[in-house]
């Protein structure tokens, strides 16, 4: 039967959590800490099925009983199919917090991070230093109020895997959306990826009106590709308006977007397509299209005039594709598989501290009036895209060149020049710049 550990350092809900996912008061409740000592267990039962829970006692308690407390937790963990790591969501973090951290991680179990005691919305305004324990998003609850518990659970059996007799998760497959002007070689590129003259091609702007999924397989790999409408200035009709807005939505639904350029003519609509997708935090593949059309003696010419136009965008992939001889379609593929790996790259807390310190030897510190910014600690709490949370004295001092800095090291030494990825400043109480 799967299970699921209750951790975390002495008095901060473990039990009373414990005996309301149980729905029983099975566990004794006390503000005393060290009050649970033992391993206790129970089933839960619920209409999604049922699972083990494990009770355990205070970790870094330092009391005489904290060697054979994290004797019985080692044990539990052993076997453990998720782990709930219990912080107190009103109070500092501990330095008992830090160590719980610092242990699971050692663990390489799936953990999920949930603040107890959160009775008021008001109190989530604190919940910011929690990510420093890297360990992603908090779930906020409160056992007294009942707030909280029915998303923890939604957690508990999405984290959970599924048991021999039930039907697994499927994988999702990788959505690709293929954008680009009207007239891009968009549904030449499909066609040519399928084989089949899937959609409709013309020479006339506009042939696509409405977005198009077709779903297949790659090398074992379940891929979505999404062919959309052109995206024009000016959309001439209703249904086109409809369907740019369609084109659109696409963008933000997708794990990687494939840039369809026409060689013969492209610009400033290319890097705003480009610039839509990144903002919404996707990768993106140049693709350019028609290529067995430029004849080979001018072709150099043609990539130098490409990479010209397309200077901003010069960190991006570029693969040069023609539908009509199927020259680079595997690479699109090969590409868009690399990019939603990439991310969806989680780094360990400890490495990414290690780079700070590093960055901060080859660069000038802001520095307001004799008061330095100070960088406390990072961490990742998000993927696709990568997340990068840093805790600092003063938001308000992070200056643009800093923060480019610091997008600059982590592009080059984390290896993320390829994908989008969002930096958060915060004060020690959750206050953002």
């Amino acid at each position: 039967m799967r299970k699921v550990v209750i951790v975390g350092r002495p008095n901060v809900g473990k039990s009373s959590l414990y005996n309301r996912l149980l729905g029983r008061r099975d566990a004794v409740v006390a503000d005393e800490a060290g009050v649970t000592r033992d391993l206790k267990e129970a089933v839960v039962e619920t209409e999604r099925g049922k699972f083990k829970l494990v009770d355990t006692g205070g970790l870094w308690s330092g009391d005489a009983w904290e060697p054979k407390i994290k004797e019985k937790v080692d044990r539990a963990l052993a076997e453990a199919d998720l782990v709930l790591f219990l912080v107190d969501g009103r109070a500092e973090l501990a330095q008992a917090d830090y160590e719980v951290a610092d242990y699971l991680r050692r663990k390489n179990k799936p953990v999920r991070l949930v603040a107890t005691k959160v009775d008021h919305p008001k109190h989530e305004a604190y919940l910011g230093e929690l990510y420093a324990l890297g360990f992603g998003d908090p779930i906020p609850t409160s056992v007294e109020h009942r707030r909280g518990l029915e998303e923890l659970e939604d957690a508990i059996w999405a984290a959970l895997p599924a048991e021999e007799g039930e039907t697994e998760v499927e994988v999702p497959p990788i959505r690709i959306a293929i954008i680009g002007r009207p007239n891009a070689g968009k549904s030449s590129l499909l066609n040519a990826i399928l084989g089949e003259d899937r959609v409709i091609v013309s020479d006339q702007p506009g042939t696509t009106r409405d977005s198009i999924d077709v779903e297949l397989d790659y090398g074992g790999t379940r891929f979505v590709l999404v062919d959309t409408a052109g995206i024009r200035k000016r959309p001439e009709t209703a249904v086109e308006h409809f369907a740019i807005q369609r084109a659109h939505r696409v963008i933000q639904e997708a794990d990687v977007a494939v840039l369809a350029v026409d060689p013969f003519e492209l610009g400033d609509r290319e890097l705003k397509m480009a610039n839509e997708a990144l903002d919404a935090g996707k990768p993106v593949i140049l693709a350019v299209t028609k290529w067995d059309a430029v004849p080979k003696e001018e072709r150099p010419e043609v990539r130098r005039q490409i990479r010209e136009k397309l200077a901003h965008l010069e960190h991006l992939p570029i693969v040069y594709t023609s539908a009509a001889t199927g020259q680079n379609i595997h690479k699109i593929f090969q590409l868009a598989t690399r990019l939603y790996h990439k991310a969806r790259e989680r780094f360990d807390t400890a490495d990414l501290n290690r780079w700070v310190q590093v960055w901060l030897t080859k660069t000038r510190v802001p520095n307001f009036r004799g008061r330095p910014l100070k960088i406390f600690f990072v961490t990742q709490p998000e993927v696709a895209p990568p997340l990068f949370v840093f805790f600092v004295n003063q938001p308000d001092f992070v200056t643009r060149a800093f923060e480019n800095y610091i997008k600059n090291r982590i592009r080059e030494d984390l290896d993320l020049r390829e994908v989008p990825f969002r930096l958060a400043w915060r004060g020690r109480k959750g206050r953002t710049g």
